[in-house]
């Protein structure tokens, strides 16, 4: 059978705030329930995200996540960033909700793709509708800076990366591209800037 269509159904603490999180990106709600229980409908063009509120619910907590497939991943990029910027002057990069830069992916094949952490704390994470190969890094500090995205950017765990990233910067600098150099401080600085 051809033609079937699967939504992510996503928890949150606040429907309310989750519309209002996801309006800045440019989503529009296009349903709204308080009984019998909290639940939103939200969408952006074909892109549709479903939400139920739970009492109690801690974002920090959460084990929500879908993977969403765009055409243009840089061009959806911009645009949350432009109405994450709008709202907030600035790119949410730390805490809960935040946004990555898009990235390749060495647990994706080095598919490029950024994720999304929305106040319920739940990822969503966007990637290219078709997958296209992609050249995995081939020197030290580039596959050093590979691990790092997937232990900040896929597994959220900063502490981890920025371990990673310092010791192979600390070992590679003077051997290493400036360009592998330039993409490893700059990711590190966005790191630092999330456990800030």
């Amino acid at each position: 059978m051809a033609g079937e269509v699967t939504t992510p159904l996503l928890p949150c603490a606040d429907i309310d705030e989750i519309d209002e999180f996801y309006a800045m990106l440019g989503f529009e709600r296009t349903y709204r329930q308080l009984r019998p229980n909290p639940y939103v409908v939200l969408r952006r063009e074909d892109l549709h995200l479903h939400f139920f509120g739970m009492a109690g619910f801690d974002p920090e907590q959460s084990y929500g996540t879908c993977l969403v497939q765009v055409p243009d991943v840089g061009a959806l990029f911009e645009a949350f960033a432009a109405g994450m910027r709008a709202v907030h002057g600035k790119l949410l990069v730390a805490g809960v909700p935040r946004m990555t830069r898009p990235r390749p992916r060495k647990n994706m094949g080095g598919v490029t793709g950024f994720s999304v952490v929305d106040p319920g704390g739940n990822w969503i994470r966007i990637v290219p509708l078709a997958e296209t190969p992609a050249q995995a890094a081939t020197t030290k500090l580039g596959k050093a800076l590979e691990n790092a995205v997937v232990q900040g950017d896929s597994r959220g765990d900063v502490g981890q990366a920025v371990k990673t990233l310092t010791a192979s910067l600390d070992r590679e600098r003077a051997s290493a591209s400036a360009a592998d150099v330039a993409a490893a401080e700059d990711y590190l600085a966005e790191l630092r800037e999330r456990s800030s």
